[in-house]
């Protein structure tokens, strides 16, 4: 009956849970309780290598050629990197990153997409002036904000890597 864990499957999301300990801890209300929650937060991605021989079994076959992108909220404020393109390929996916500026930011950045509009658009293409050559059949990544913003750019699918993963579990 205990919780074992509160897993994200948005990036952003799970760095701000992370730090709720950090910024309650002087709370003499909250503090104790945030930091029981931020304790017990994880990324789905730290979940996948134990999901791997499960999920293995379960795949339909079809592993699309994937190009990621890791966000800024996973691979920066979580410090996670290389987990959710291990396990995918694992998994049997053509996982590739992008060979430049891979840690760079997407733009969407939260609200510095609609406050920054110019600045935030620029990167984004230059983003995906990177990610494009690798001919990958959809872009993936681990955050909602990067997916729309990225989305808004090419025509090339983009999506959160679980959406992919469904797919290639169904029937």
């Amino acid at each position: 009956g205990k919780v074992e864990a509160i897993v994200m499957n948005a990036s952003g999301c799970g760095v701000t849970v992370k730090e709720y300990a950090r910024h309650l801890q002087h709370d003499p209300a909250y503090a104790e309780r945030a930091a029981k929650i931020s304790a017990l937060t994880r990324d789905l991605s730290e979940l996948l290598p134990e999901l791997v021989p499960t999920l293995k079994a379960r795949l339909n076959g079809k592993t699309p050629k994937l190009a990621f992108h890791p966000p800024c909220t996973l691979q920066h404020g979580q410090q996670l990197r290389g987990g959710v393109e291990g396990g995918l390929r694992e998994l049997g996916f053509d996982v590739q990153l992008a060979t430049n500026e891979s840690h760079l930011c997407c733009g969407s950045a939260g609200t510095y997409s609609v406050l920054q509009p110019e600045l935030s658009k620029h990167l984004r293409d230059r983003k995906l002036a990177n990610l494009l050559p690798l001919e990958s059949q959809t872009i993936v990544s681990a955050n909602i904000g990067c997916i729309q913003h990225l989305q808004s750019g090419t025509t090339l699918p983009v999506k959160h890597w679980v959406e992919v993963l469904d797919e290639a579990l169904g029937a």
